[in-house]
């Protein structure tokens, strides 16, 4: 059982920032001067007595409604305000944290319990192991049914020996009664207990070698020591399951 690879995701959530400026244009255009466009009187060049009598001030000041007034011309129109523009998207939005997902145990220290368990010796390779285990599922429950004896657990394999060409194995039922008139390669039995680390594989029997993989791997790594025993528990039925979808714990006792 070879190899196992793991996969990282990071996200990226990107900013950007908008500014606007205005200038005052208006301010900087001078208003066109009354006093300039208006014409002399015509009376001072017939009388000169007159003409030296004249006061030119009325001439020279500019009539109320042509004076220019600065302050108007100078303040922007509500329009060309600074503010930054509503269609804007506002940062608080594109700074959501995704969720969360949590990952499954992986090593996680653990102590079983014993209970009481229906339970079939058998001999498989691996070429056929799936099938192998599935058949011996299936005569427990065949056995059950007929008594009327419901499930007190999840169904388990428990890997008794192993070699390159195939394995002995218990599978194994939780049960809160004795079932009766029990065949040959049948027993009541305790299912096993004591300290043991968990692991979850997730997917087909046949991809399981990763997983394996990554435990041999991880008791490396941390110097543990394993019994030569190991144990799954199938959470989802392996008689309804389609394989790719299984979930399996992993438990491998350690000395």
């Amino acid at each position: 059982m070879n190899s196992f690879r793991r996969l990282a995701l990071a996200a990226l959530i990107p900013a950007a920032a908008l500014s606007l400026g205005l200038s005052g244009v208006l301010a900087q255009t001078p208003s066109p001067a009354p006093a300039a466009s208006a014409s002399p009187s015509p009376a001072p060049s017939a009388s000169p007595a007159p003409a030296a009598s004249a006061s030119p001030a009325p001439v020279a000041t500019p009539s109320p409604a042509a004076s220019a007034s600065p302050a108007p011309a100078a303040s922007p129109s509500p329009a060309a305000s600074a503010s930054p523009s509503p269609t804007a998207p506002p940062p608080a939005a594109a700074a959501t944290p995704a969720p969360v997902q949590t990952a499954d145990p992986f090593g996680q220290e653990t102590t079983l319990e014993s209970k009481k368990v229906v339970m079939v010796k058998g001999t498989a390779n691996w070429d056929s192991a799936f099938d192998t285990l599935v058949d011996a599922f299936k005569a427990l429950n065949t056995l059950l049914d007929k008594q009327g004896i419901k499930h007190a657990g999840n169904s388990m394999i428990v890997y008794t020996s192993t070699d390159d060409t195939g394995f002995t194995f218990l599978a194994e039922i939780p049960v809160d009664q004795d079932p009766q008139k029990l065949p040959k390669d049948m027993s009541i039995g305790k299912s096993p207990e004591g300290k043991a680390l968990k692991f979850v594989h997730r997917g087909s029997y046949d991809n399981m070698d990763n997983t394996y993989e990554a435990i041999t791997n991880h008791l490396d790594d941390k110097r543990l020591e394993a019994k030569d025993t190991f144990i799954e528990e199938y959470l989802t039925d392996p008689l309804k399951t389609a394989e790719d979808k299984l979930v399996i714990n992993v438990f491998v006792p350690l000395k």
